[in-house]
């Protein structure tokens, strides 16, 4: 990804919509008609995937299917599959134009495509789609999961309970329209997501896409593969389960509590599951982000049962090895966190770009290896991700000795970069360092949506290890992107190099 670029990471769930969450309709397009605008090649996106419990896309139900969620009503509509007068269409958009309802898009989403499904002429293209089988296994473990009361699968009858495909095979002829159902969810997904990147293209806008490490413990895959993937016994219950140690940002570390995969077990037929996973995806991105890299390496795994992540361990992972067949395709690799020899000698092995962040960047330590002065050109600069407070709240929160330390490292890194620094209220600051990042060595800057707006802890994304009601629910109104945002961005696109296409 070399010859400077820069993008903006903005959430499919955050784009201005009327339907209560961002969809792949009109403001999808909008925002590529902003990219474009501000000279900005990039568009990255969080992970696609459904959402589950928590609403976190990363803690999907499914590793390859797509989020029915972001489908848009108005092209249903286009289409002859909805009416404007449907009565569920305005009972989505909720009362708060700022946050999403997820418990509103799980019951009348659900019901408008259930709706819109009823409508829908079964092709020789849905049905040979759905032969094929790529979302087979998201499809039955859906009908089965709304069989039993949207439960987990744990607590379904006890013959579905562990896959089987006698069972499996006799419940989708039995049902076979509730099955066909979750494949039209992911057919219509897939052919307004072929519109939107369509678009993308034609205005030379490359989108970045987000794989998670892991899947959720009630998931497709959990309960179709069980112990042949994943550290469990034959009764699916884990060993071990996934998280961060203690840090100095969160003294009981991060429990996530998804199963880990077994390598080993992995290894055997080549990791072919994980090829294939990420060759989907680049069926749908132009550039892979890869999540928690670091696992590859070595991952953190914590005894089933235990409350905090303290008592963990660390494990080997697959290394290298596992990326062998990946190696000319453009991945981005996330390699924040506890960074060690280990993962180091693994990103110089596949030279993957790895990320910086200007948010950790402005300590006091002349070491920080966030400081743009310690950058070579192979990384993607941040001034911050989703699981960051934004650069405003981050700024704002600082005590007096946080602000000097701050402010000086601030005014060093911008006289070696030779940035003017603009120090006066926080806006200030926001953009002084966003030139920064403009500035720096770094091959392609991603700048979010909410830093790019000055935004405050408002606007935050996620806070990590917690199960905030407002994790993952910001959303934007069509009136945020200002004449002056654009403005500034396109000037700094342009004098730093990164406004070619």
């Amino acid at each position: 990804m070399a010859n400077r670029t820069f993008g903006i990471l903005m959430p499919v769930s955050s784009l201005p919509s009327d339907e209560g969450i961002g969809t792949l309709g009109r403001g999808a397009f909008e925002f590529i008609d902003y990219l474009h605008s501000v000279k900005a090649s990039i568009w990255q996106v969080l992970p696609l995937n459904p959402t589950n419990y928590g609403d976190s896309p990363y803690q999907s139900c499914s590793a390859n299917a797509l989020n029915y969620y972001f489908i848009d009503v108005k092209q249903l509509i286009r289409d002859g599959l909805l009416k404007e007068n449907d009565g569920d269409i305005a009972a989505l958009r909720g009362d708060d134009e700022r946050r999403v309802d997820y418990g509103r898009q799980f019951y009348y989403k659900v019901r408008l495509l259930k709706l819109a499904y009823s409508r829908f002429e079964k092709t020789e293209e849905f049905l040979e789609f759905a032969k094929k089988g790529r979302y087979a296994d998201f499809a039955v473990f859906m009908a089965l999961k709304e069989k039993f009361g949207n439960k987990s699968f744990l607590e379904w009858d006890e013959k579905f309970r562990t896959y089987d495909e006698n069972a499996v095979r006799a419940f989708e002829k039995e049902n076979e329209e509730d099955v066909l159902f979750w494949h039209f969810t992911q057919y219509i997904f897939l052919k307004q997501w072929r519109e939107v990147k369509e678009y993308a293209r034609k205005k030379g806008v490359s989108i970045m896409g987000d794989i998670p490490l892991y899947v959720a413990y009630d998931s497709a895959e959990m309960w179709k593969y069980g112990d042949a993937m994943f550290k469990v016994d034959a009764y699916r219950k884990p060993y071990v389960v996934a998280g961060c140690p203690p840090d100095a940002f969160t003294e009981d570390g991060q429990l996530w509590g998804n199963p880990i995969y077994d390598w080993e077990k992995m290894r055997e037929d080549g990791f072919s599951w994980w090829h294939g996973r990420i060759n989907d995806c680049f069926e749908l991105y132009d550039i892979l982000r890869i999540d928690h890299f670091r696992g590859f390496d070595g991952y953190y795994a914590i005894p089933y049962g235990e409350t905090t992540a303290r008592g963990g361990h660390w494990e080997d992972g697959p290394k290298e090895g596992l990326f062998a067949e990946h190696l000319s395709q453009r991945i981005v690799a996330e390699d924040l966190g506890l960074i060690d020899d280990g993962v180091r000698r693994l990103m110089s092995a596949v030279g993957y770009p790895g990320m910086k962040v200007l948010l950790f960047a402005f300590d006091g330590s002349p070491q920080n290896e966030h400081k743009p002065t310690n950058y070579t050109e192979n990384f993607v600069c941040y001034t911050g991700t989703h699981d960051n407070i934004p650069l405003k709240g981050y700024i704002r929160e600082l005590d007096e000795r946080g602000l000097e330390a701050y402010y000086g490292d601030l005014k060093k890194e911008c006289e070696a970069a030779g940035v003017s620094p603009r120090l006066g209220d926080t806006d200030s600051v926001c953009r002084t360092v966003m030139r920064l990042a403009f500035a720096s060595r770094a091959d392609t800057v991603i700048l979010p949506m909410w830093d790019i707006l000055c935004m405050g802890e408002e606007a935050r994304i996620n806070l990590p290890a917690t199960l905030s009601p407002s994790n993952w629910s910001w959303r934007f109104k069509e009136d945020d992107f200002t004449a002056n945002s654009a403005v500034f961005l396109r000037s700094n696109a342009i004098k730093s190099g990164r406004d070619k296409k």
